[in-house]
């Protein structure tokens, strides 16, 4: 059975970076984030009625790559992009099944917003929107008691405390 890690966190917290330095770092599988890829392709961020799709194409993805690989690191969940329609919609409809498929992720590492900020096309909305994303993803851990990682300081740092939590034997 594949060990599936998951690196969370808001906007410009360091996410990508961490997930390749994990995965050179094991020699494991990496799921890049589809909202990057799908934004590029579009040459914009998506509607309400199109974030369904890209939750179930990267939860997609994410099976793939556990079907070839024994520890697949994502860079993102459905789980933010239902948070994120929550956000920008206010539509709560794509948060049951995120919440469910984040619950079948090992271990769960959120990126803290303490990086400076970056601005990077059109997916990068600033530093304030980036504290505010952050409260409400550690909310919707918390309530919906999803256990995490926090990963802080700077990238040796988080390097370091992520691999410390992935060599970690599991509590499941």
């Amino acid at each position: 059975m594949s060990r599936i890690v998951a690196l969370l966190g808001a906007e410009c917290t360091g996410k990508s970076t961490l997930a390749e330095a994990l995965t050179a770092h094991f020699s494991a599988g990496l799921v890049p984030e589809y909202l990057r890829e799908w934004c590029d392709a579009h040459g914009r961020t998506p509607q309400q009625h199109e974030q369904a799709h890209i939750a179930a194409e990267q939860a997609a993805r994410i099976e793939a790559a556990a079907a070839k690989h024994s520890l697949v690191f994502c860079d993102t969940t459905p789980l933010i992009t239902a948070l994120c329609s929550q956000h920008y919609f206010n539509d709560d409809t794509l948060l049951a099944e995120a919440v469910a498929f984040q619950r079948r992720c090992e271990l769960t590492l959120l990126c803290a917003p303490d990086l400076p900020w970056q601005p990077d096309g059109i997916q990068r909305d600033g530093p304030e929107v980036r504290a505010r994303f952050d409260a409400r993803l550690r909310a919707a851990l918390q309530a919906y008691g999803l256990a995490w990682v926090d990963i802080q300081g700077p990238a040796e740092a988080r390097l370091s405390a992520a691999v410390l939590a992935v060599q970690r034997p599991s509590s499941r």
